[in-house]
């Protein structure tokens, strides 16, 4: 997919992506895979028959490719077809893998507070707290606003997470009070500028990435001595099991965590250990049966 035979084509492709407004990461990602496909093939993809997808396919699986890997190629080769190559044909020619799903790894609640006492200075503790008080996604948590928390309704607005949606998670009154320590501590360190928006500010103007995020989780969970896989992710899952072990409604947890669909909430259910030690088994029931 050299640039002289597919510079056309390849900026029709950038054109139908930004009418669809998808997102910078997203075209980066659409734009290598068509790249990668383009240079197994040998030629200009709007060449490409179903024969090529085919094998192109298989190229993936004999390598080893990941599923998510394989999903997302698969995601960007049908895009590229059905709407910019207008070839509906080939796009049902690509097919995605099922990834396996597996349990996520929870804390207790115990190993949640270790955790966050861990935290070498107040800018980490307030960032893994607002992860694990709110559920929030590491984007999400580091690209607040100031102007976001909401202290007369005792609400953070998240703008724009993931899926292009709005939605409001709860403030604690515990969280407030550490965010308001952070913000002076910040404040005298001349870090919250007037001009500054940003409730976690980084370098050059910009907030703190994501990637630093996860860094400051796994530099606590060493010093917690946590042995688990621990992530940002993980503090959302806590989140979500902790909630669902106090009898939050379900229903509520998926508004919380911004999940389109209940089935994706309904996985914390196989991981709420205090909810799951509390059902009476069937055979407790039957020892009870007169003889």
């Amino acid at each position: 997919m050299t640039d002289q035979a597919i510079s056309p084509l390849r900026q029709r492709l950038i054109d139908d992506m930004t009418i669809r407004r998808l997102s910078p990461k997203t075209k980066q990602h659409y734009i290598r895979h068509v790249k990668n496909f383009a240079d197994f093939v040998g030629r200009s993809p709007d060449k490409a028959t179903a024969e090529d997808i085919r094998r192109y396919q298989l190229r993936l699986a004999s390598i080893g490719t990941t599923v998510p890997t394989v999903n997302v190629s698969a995601t960007a080769l049908r895009f590229f077809f059905k709407v910019t190559l207008k070839r509906p044909d080939l796009a049902e020619e690509v097919v995605s893998t099922r990834e396996p799903r597996r349990l996520p790894v929870v804390l207790s609640p115990e190993e949640v507070g270790r955790l966050l006492a861990s935290a070498i200075n107040i800018k980490h503790k307030a960032l893994l707290s607002l992860a694990y008080a709110t559920g929030l996604r590491a984007s999400e948590v580091v690209s607040l606003k100031l102007a976001d928390i909401d202290r007369g309704r005792m609400v953070i607005r998240v703008e724009q997470g993931k899926g292009k949606k709005d939605r409001y998670v709860i403030l604690s009154p515990n969280l407030l009070e550490l965010l308001r320590e952070w913000w002076r501590v910040a404040r005298k360190k001349g870090w919250m500028s007037p001009n500054q928006p940003w409730l976690f500010p980084g370098y050059r103007g910009q907030h703190t990435s994501a990637r630093q995020m996860h860094r400051i989780v796994r530099l606590a969970a060493g010093r917690a001595g946590i042995t688990k896989r621990v992530g940002v992710h993980t503090l959302r899952h806590c989140f979500a099991t902790h909630l669902l072990e106090q009898k939050t409604d379900i229903r509520v947890i998926q508004v919380l965590l911004g999940h389109k669909k209940l089935d994706t909430t309904a996985l914390y259910t196989r991981v709420a250990i205090s909810t799951i030690g509390q059902v009476t088994s069937p055979l407790d029931f039957l020892r009870k049966m007169p003889g």
